[in-house]
């Protein structure tokens, strides 16, 4: 007779690899998105107008199905606060940085918050790794180094940019693991949005650059509010509730590895050997994390 439980593990593999598959493509369209944005509205306002039209959508939803509490807000109002701030600043740095740098590189450089995120998770939330696990790390975090660290390219402004980024979106991601898991998800989801929007509007009202967007542009700002917003953290939130926020660093690495693909079939840009052979190193490492993870 057949062991049930040799029926869930590959049904259990198959639903994993699916939501990684999933969030990988969308997650890699952050940075491509920032830049189709750049000719038609100044980066930060658009980001801010991004956020909203987010926040709007998951609002209908939430109100629609009556899974919004104003309690849940009051009750963490710091939490929201924090969180609001650190995304509000790393996407506002990210969209200003594609004026300065390529999105295969900053997708490439944004990868850097697996190191953060590993030692967010490892020092702070005391995440623990097997040693195969330690192994696809340090395999994934050896190709995120050659893709990341080339001449030339991390000392320009955009670079500095997306690192001071990738850090705060880091600690986001550790505090949100830290305080924010036990939160209904879209209770959670929809009040983050909107103090990430609050914040984004504070720094555009701040340095003046409000601005009405073409109807041209809102119909590619609702598109990517949809996209990388709504549906792509959707699926972080998801797999960061179900992971180890250790091993979601590590997953989220095979990021910009559908980046540079994307860029060669819209910008007709074709990765370096370095990004091959480092490409390869990430594919491999989070093979190795997401196996024994599941075991």
């Amino acid at each position: 007779m057949q062991n049930p439980s040799s029926s869930i593990l590959p049904a259990q593999i198959q639903n994993r690899f699916l939501l990684i598959t999933t969030l990988t493509l969308v997650d890699s369209l952050h940075f491509v998105f920032a830049r189709l944005l750049l000719p038609y509205i100044s980066p930060g306002v658009s980001a801010m107008y991004v956020l909203a039209f987010a926040t709007l959508e998951v609002g209908i939803f939430g109100v629609l199905s009556k899974s919004i509490n104003i309690k849940t807000m009051r009750r963490n109002l710091i939490f929201f606060l924090i969180i609001g701030f650190l995304v509000a600043a790393s996407t506002n740095i990210n969209y200003e940085a594609v004026a300065f740098i390529d999105p295969g590189t900053a997708s490439l450089l944004s990868q850097t918050s697996i190191i953060f995120g590993l030692a967010l998770g490892l020092l702070w939330l005391r995440d623990k790794l097997t040693k195969k696990q330690l192994l696809g790390a340090l395999i994934a975090i050896l190709g995120v180094l050659i893709i990341t660290f080339q001449p030339g390219d991390y000392l320009r402004l955009g670079s500095l940019m997306v690192l001071m980024s990738s850090f705060l979106y880091a600690l986001h991601t550790a505090i949100s693991k830290r305080f924010g898991s036990n939160i209904n998800f879209v209770d959670f989801f929809f009040f983050r949005l909107l103090c990430t929007t609050l914040f984004l509007f504070l720094f555009s009202l701040g340095r003046q650059q409000l601005a009405l967007p073409g109807w041209k542009a809102v119909v590619l700002l609702i598109l990517v509010g949809t996209v990388d917003v709504v549906i792509s953290r959707t699926l972080f939130y998801v797999t960061l509730r179900r992971m180890d926020m250790s091993v979601h660093a590590i997953i989220l690495t095979l990021s910009p590895v559908a980046t540079v693909l994307w860029s060669l079939l819209l910008f007709n840009t074709f990765p370096t050997w370095g990004q091959m052979i480092g490409g390869t190193a990430v594919l491999l490492g989070v093979l190795i994390v997401t196996l024994n993870q599941v075991r």
